[in-house]
């Protein structure tokens, strides 16, 4: 994580989500001497085979009313004070790869539809996600959007 919130802090990255992370003893990490704080809001109990956190600046995190609110292990979301009670919603979203079945790919966007709907109409939304996609070589499919 030292690497990670060293280039985090080289371009003056407040928040940044991470997809493929797996905190194996805690859901919160804290190095020290650290300008950041690791939270993957997924008890550490639980399974995690995709695995979203957010990384935080330290001056931010003691401005958030609760660390972070984490839906499963592949979606997550955090309120950021903006002015008076006005907040940004911000979520970190990992899709299942390509190769999965329809069915977890639906429950995967069915999730996020849920939790979107949850956002007040008057904070401002913002959705990080690694959508996991493949154009592969099926060149026919794409023809006349990608080259070969």
């Amino acid at each position: 994580m030292a690497l990670v919130a060293w280039e985090l802090a080289r371009y003056k990255v407040d928040i940044a989500a991470l997809s493929e992370t797996r905190f194996s003893e805690q859901s919160q990490l804290e190095e020290v001497g650290a300008s950041y704080t690791f939270c993957s809001g997924w008890p550490k109990a639980a399974r995690r085979d995709a695995g979203v956190a957010f990384a935080i600046y330290r001056d931010i995190v003691g401005r958030l009313p609760c660390l972070s609110q984490g839906i499963n292990d592949r979606l997550m979301s955090v309120q950021l004070p903006l002015q008076e009670d006005k907040f940004a919603t911000i979520t970190s979203a990992y899709a299942p790869p390509v190769k999965s079945t329809d069915a977890v790919k639906d429950i995967f966007y069915e999730d996020v539809h849920d939790l979107l709907a949850t956002v007040p109409k008057l904070n401002k939304l913002i959705v990080l996600c690694d959508f996991n996609g493949s154009v592969g070589t099926n060149h026919a499919v794409w023809q006349g959007l990608l080259g070969s």
